[in-house]
């Protein structure tokens, strides 16, 4: 039992050895999630030979992955990677995006990502979500995002809204796609409550048929829907 224990041992010792001696055979990139890419395979490949030069036949061993992992985090468009290496020598990334949820159109122009945080304009993919203009401040991005998430949690106001103009930073509007008014919804207190008054109007105007007769819904107002009509 004990002889073979350390043939055992030795074996495992032996391939531990070999295994870490091979080279790395290629480098694999898949991207988990999105469809859309705002990051292609090219652009990961080329920060890794930024940073760590042609990775192709390098020592398995020389490889620190937790390394690896770091750098593709610092990019722009990464929110998470993982690496790790199979037994014939490749090396696999595993790449999640950031989602945008909103995009700023201002001097600077940007998107809000569902975290809250800015993320730059890809060359690859143009994300269709709502626009926000008017006076950006960071305040003022703060609650567009609390609106922003409020908007992608239903599916009403996801498929309506196209943009939100801040007109200051307790004074937002919300611009919808196929009507001609514009929803004034003064601060981000009780978002909720307006926002059900507001799918309570709507939904009454269009049984009605008389959507078209309106410019401006307020729901500035508490537990009301204010009108003005054209």
């Amino acid at each position: 039992m004990i002889a073979l224990l350390i043939c055992i041992t030795g074996l495992y010792a032996f391939s531990e050895v070999r295994n870490s001696r091979r080279n790395i055979t290629g480098v694999t990139v898949r991207f988990e999630g999105s469809d859309n890419l705002y990051l292609t395979e090219s652009m990961v490949n080329k920060l890794l030979i930024q940073k760590f030069g042609s990775l192709r036949n390098t020592a398995k061993d020389a490889i620190v992955l937790d390394t690896v992992e770091s750098v593709l985090r610092t990019h722009e468009m990464v929110k998470n990677a993982q690496v790790y290496l199979t037994v014939d020598g490749q090396l696999n990334t595993k790449i999640i995006q950031r989602h945008p949820i909103g995009r700023v159109a201002g001097d600077t122009q940007f998107y809000l990502d569902d975290e809250g945080r800015k993320m730059p304009l890809s060359p690859n993919h143009s994300a269709r979500v709502p626009i926000i203009t008017g006076k950006i401040t960071g305040k003022s991005l703060e609650d567009a995002y609390e609106i922003l998430k409020f908007i992608n949690e239903d599916p009403f106001l996801s498929r309506n809204v196209i943009g939100i103009h801040i007109e200051d930073e307790s004074d937002y509007r919300l611009k919808f796609r196929l009507d001609n008014f514009v929803v004034r919804l003064g601060d981000i207190t009780d978002l909720e409550e307006k926002f059900d008054n507001f799918k309570a109007f709507y939904a009454k105007a269009s049984q009605d048929k008389t959507l078209a007769h309106y410019q401006v819904v307020s729901l500035e107002f508490d537990n009301q829907v204010v009108c003005t009509k054209i």
